[in-house]
């Protein structure tokens, strides 16, 4: 049966990793790593992995301690600044609904045409005519059509143009 751990084994790994093998190591160490397959095997390995910790640690660029430092001042702030932004932009957009609810009940309220379209609409629901609702519809929109594409527009692109404004903090 072969071994599968040698007393040596834990001598012989730190002579690999305080770079002493082999010239800085005592004869008989020399001797039983030439002798023994587990041993010999941890010289080989350790000395690959030593000599690429070696090369990593060359290659290796720690950037100067100002700019970390710095970096991390800017990432504070922006992280500030953002969470302070969070309830001024909540409020906004509570408050462009409520303009956009006032303006809304103000045109209902006040524009003639508009109740009798919607009395018509539920005249027209609760007696649903297909054939009647087309002409009727389109009657509507020919008078009032530049106040309709006005409406939408109003009501499409002041979302869109807050979403562009806010998205770009």
């Amino acid at each position: 049966m072969k071994p599968i751990e040698c007393e040596l084994e834990p001598e012989v790994l730190a002579a690999v990793l305080q770079s002493c093998w082999p010239g800085r190591v005592d004869a008989p160490l020399r001797a039983h790593v030439a002798a023994c397959a587990i041993c010999s095997d941890v010289v080989a390995i350790a000395g690959v992995f030593d000599d690429a910790r070696g090369e990593m640690r060359a290659r290796t660029v720690v950037p100067d301690s100002g700019r970390v430092w710095w970096l991390a001042q800017l990432r504070a702030r922006r992280e500030a600044g953002e969470a302070a932004g969070r309830p001024i932009t909540a409020a906004q957009v509570i408050a462009f609904a409520c303009a956009v609810g006032l303006l809304g009940a103000c045109f209902g309220a006040t524009s003639a045409w508009f109740q009798s379209a919607l009395r018509w609409i539920a005249s027209t629901v609760s007696g649903f005519d297909a054939k009647a609702l087309l002409p009727s519809a389109t009657a509507l929109l020919a008078e009032h059509g530049a106040l309709v594409l006005a409406t939408a527009a109003v009501l499409f692109l002041v979302p869109t143009a807050v979403y562009l404004a806010l998205g770009r903090d």
